[in-house]
């Protein structure tokens, strides 16, 4: 039989009512975001930052009664621990060698937040809203928001090599819910759910090449007796830290006072001859020709240490005085 109304409100509730448990509207969203890339990291050096930025949007795409019903749309962008994901609070990335990156995601720029799922509420997902207002059938609304990745410093076991996590797949899920209003009257959702209405994906990336820091303590061969009529012998040492698995080499410069490769050291009586080793023996000088008078190694992460075992021959006697030369340290790695 026909509908018929006495006045305008009711009309509407009679129409709302006939309407009830009928999908008055099609909404659907969707994500996409940019990788996540730190780039260089040195694991002896400090964090390091970066960001990427998530795309959603939403399309109001059809509507029951022309017009007359707004959507109020709730979108949950939620992130896991990737493919190469331990499970654990902290993401990490690995290497082909299987060494393990650990890194962070945060929903804000004080890295304070862990950007999370809406399986883990106590780490919850990125929640944004939307709303179409009546007359909005046919369009869309978006946003954008900035995700921060942090790889905390203290890592010095990481070895040198490329880094990777995929999120792909379950990692990421992009969940919403909507409500829709008659005329607009109405609110957001109390949630977004936890369906899988699509993905977002994304590789978080960095890269560990190698590097080393050097110093090195004073050569003192002290007072030396006999006015150099007897060799004096003395040591110091060369303390450097480098990338785990990164190959180094030591070398030691010849000095500002050298004649050729014979290193010498000046001073009130004119030039003092001595020499730098690589063995307690004192056979085999160290110089800076890689692969032939340099020490070599391969980097821990952790300091590593070396023995300059140095010698002033017997010669003329010189003036009494201090007697003195500047050697360069170089690492090559």
């Amino acid at each position: 039989m026909p509908l018929r109304c006495r006045s305008v409100p009711t009309c509407l509730l009679a129409l709302a009512a006939l309407s009830s448990g009928a999908a008055h509207a099609l909404t659907t969203c969707s994500a996409t975001m940019t990788n996540l890339s730190f780039g260089p990291v040195d694991p002896l050096g400090g964090l390091v930052d970066t960001t990427a930025t998530i795309n959603y949007q939403c399309t109001y795409s059809s509507g029951l009664l022309g017009n007359l019903y707004g959507v109020y749309a709730r979108v949950c962008m939620s992130i896991g621990n990737g493919m190469q994901g331990s499970g654990g609070s902290q993401r990490q990335m690995t290497s082909g060698s299987g060494d393990v990156m650990t890194f962070q995601i945060y929903r804000d720029a004080a890295h304070s937040q862990v950007w999370g799922s809406v399986d883990t509420p106590g780490t919850p997902p990125l929640q944004r809203d939307l709303q179409f207002t009546i007359l909005g059938v046919g369009t869309t609304q978006s946003g954008s928001a900035t995700v921060y990745g942090r790889v905390p410093s203290g890592q010095t076991a990481l070895g040198i090599g490329a880094y990777a996590n995929s999120f792909s797949g379950v990692h990421t899920r992009l969940s919403f819910r909507y409500n829709e209003a008659l005329l607009s009257l109405g609110t957001y959702p109390p949630d977004c759910g936890n369906a899988n209405n699509g993905s977002f994906a994304f590789t978080a990336s960095a890269s560990v090449a190698p590097a080393c820091t050097v110093s090195a303590t004073t050569q003192d061969f002290g007072a030396v007796s006999g006015l150099l009529r007897v060799a004096q012998d003395a040591t110091s040492t060369v303390s450097l830290r480098c990338t785990y698995r990164a190959p180094w080499q030591v070398g030691l410069g010849v000095g500002q006072n050298a004649a050729g490769n014979a290193r010498r050291m000046t001073g009130p009586g004119g030039l003092i001859d001595y020499e730098l080793y690589r063995d307690l023996g004192r056979t085999q000088r160290w110089g800076t020709t890689l692969n032939t008078d340099t020490v070599t190694g391969t980097g821990t992460g952790a300091t590593q240490s070396l023995t300059v075992y140095g010698r002033v021959p017997a010669q003329t006697p010189r003036t009494a005085g201090t007697y003195t030369d500047t050697i360069v340290v170089t690492v090559t790695y």
